[in-house]
């Protein structure tokens, strides 16, 4: 009954642990809990795992101090070491509280390695205490800054709880059998195999959303964020005030819509290419056309456009030898500069947008087509009654997923093939945040534009999803 009491708790402390293991880990990537910011020097949107893996980072910032001798080399390398070790450690406490998720000799196993990892990152982080002090003994503090980072004493009171609680666990824990095994129920597993694309989703696709912030400020690009310049909602009302920036934003919306839609109405060319492709009777053949229609999806836009560039360029190709040098631009004309633009797009992506059609049709059941031919149906009748109907769910949410990103065109084929004839069909929405964001250097307006772009996404997403529900009955969301 004892036993059975500790066990309970020690469960009940797993939980807490993996909070703070979670916790843990996302302060590695959170700039305002850098620990490593020993000075003022540092960037503050450093965070905690880019002082561990970019030493140059680090030394470019102190650039002139190194030259002068106000700073150590020695100091700047203590601090990306101690940062690195310290989020190896982080890492390796994450993978103990993942071990916790198993068999009592995997727990116990795991326990260990948390209680390990833990220990070496708070000695490592204590290291940093010895690059604050270098900073400190400087001849230059007016310049160096030295400063004690409040991350510092957030981070390692997690990881000290993270490694006081593994210690209680471990003494909670009763001894395995030796016929224990290092076991994980499935659903743990397939979980823990999904977890570093969570990771991913939240690193590269919510944590920027901290940016947003920048729309409620008037910022200029090395400025620090403050009450000084916060200007509330002063973007969003120019965005839709100013009449210049209001012709700009119809003028790329228009651009965007147009091309978005030319791209949803032939999003059906790759299904019916995985459809003929699966038909043809010959494997090497197949198998050569399908490996041609994909290589060009792993080729950049920047080769692409040079592909262009010597076939319609006034010295290319076409101009050359079919009009002997003297017929027109086609690359630099602003004449069909959409559809140009699908034919490009169409051309790179077909074959790699066919591949989750080939494997839809994969998955068809074959005694569907074998019952077919054996009621007389051709090969024609099988394609449209048969394929076609078992591609119709996977193509439906292609569908959905495309109307959701309708503003999102990308930018890189834009960039590369816009010019001063065609810049006024040819500049969507992204190209648009680009140019006024980092040419023109109006962050905080770049920051409204895709706000509002991303929560125009999110509702066509939702609404899509909605009208798909009530017509058929199934939903992606």
């Amino acid at each position: 009954m004892e036993r059975t009491k500790k066990t309970a708790v020690a469960d009940k402390l797993y939980v807490v642990l993996r909070i703070f293991m979670v916790l843990s880990a996302i302060c590695m990537f959170v700039p305002g809990l850098n620990p490593a910011r020993m000075s003022g020097m540092i960037n503050k949107n450093m965070s905690f795992f880019t002082s561990a893996v970019s030493y140059s980072a680090l030394e470019d910032t102190f650039g002139r101090a190194l030259t002068k001798g106000w700073v150590e080399q020695s100091t700047l390398i203590t601090i990306t070491v101690s940062s690195a070790i310290a989020c190896l450690g982080i890492a390796a406490l994450a993978v103990g509280g993942c071990m916790s998720l198993g068999s009592l000799k995997l727990k116990r196993l795991g326990n260990k390695i948390s209680i390990v990892a833990s220990s070496v990152s708070i000695v490592s982080m204590l290291f940093l205490l010895k690059a604050h002090s270098d900073f400190s003994a400087s001849e230059k503090l007016e310049k160096i800054k030295p400063m004690m980072p409040s991350g510092f004493a957030v981070v390692i009171s997690l990881i000290a709880i993270c490694l006081v609680l593994s210690i209680i666990i471990m003494g909670l824990l009763p001894k395995a059998g030796k016929e224990e095994k290092y076991e994980m129920q499935s659903k743990y597993k397939l979980f823990l195999l999904f977890m570093p694309f969570i990771l991913m989703i939240f690193v590269f696709s919510y944590l920027p959303l901290w940016g947003w912030r920048y729309a409620f400020f008037d910022y200029t690009a090395g400025q620090a964020l403050s009450a000084d310049n916060f200007v509330g909602f002063k973007w969003f009302t120019q965005l839709f005030q100013n009449s210049a920036t209001k012709s700009d934003i119809i003028r790329v919306l228009r651009n965007t819509l147009a091309m978005s839609f030319l791209g949803i109405g032939t999003s059906w060319l790759a299904m019916a290419f995985a459809i003929f492709l699966s038909e043809m009777k010959s494997h090497k053949f197949r198998r050569v056309v399908q490996t041609l229609t994909t290589i060009p999806n792993f080729i950049s836009w920047v080769l692409v456009y040079a592909v262009a560039f010597a076939i319609f360029s006034s010295d290319g190709f076409v101009n050359s030898i079919i009009f002997g040098g003297e017929g027109p631009n086609y690359l630099m004309s602003a004449n069909f500069t959409w559809l140009k633009m699908l034919a490009w797009g169409t051309w790179k992506g077909l074959g790699w947008s066919a591949i989750i059609y080939i494997a839809a049709i994969a998955g068809i059941d074959q005694q569907l087509y074998e019952a077919a031919s054996i009621d007389g149906a051709g090969r024609f009748q099988r394609m449209w009654n048969i394929t076609v109907p078992g591609l119709m769910p996977t193509y439906c949410v292609l569908l959905l997923l495309a109307v959701a990103g309708i503003l999102s065109n990308g930018m890189d084929q834009y960039l590369v093939f816009d010019n001063a004839n065609n810049r006024n069909a040819i500049e969507v929405l992204d190209l648009y945040v680009y140019k006024i964001g980092i040419n023109k250097g109006q962050v905080p307006l770049a920051t409204v534009v895709g706000m509002v772009k991303s929560i125009v996404s999110v509702t066509l997403l939702f609404g899509a999803n909605r009208i798909s529900k009530a017509l058929r009955g199934e939903s992606i969301v």
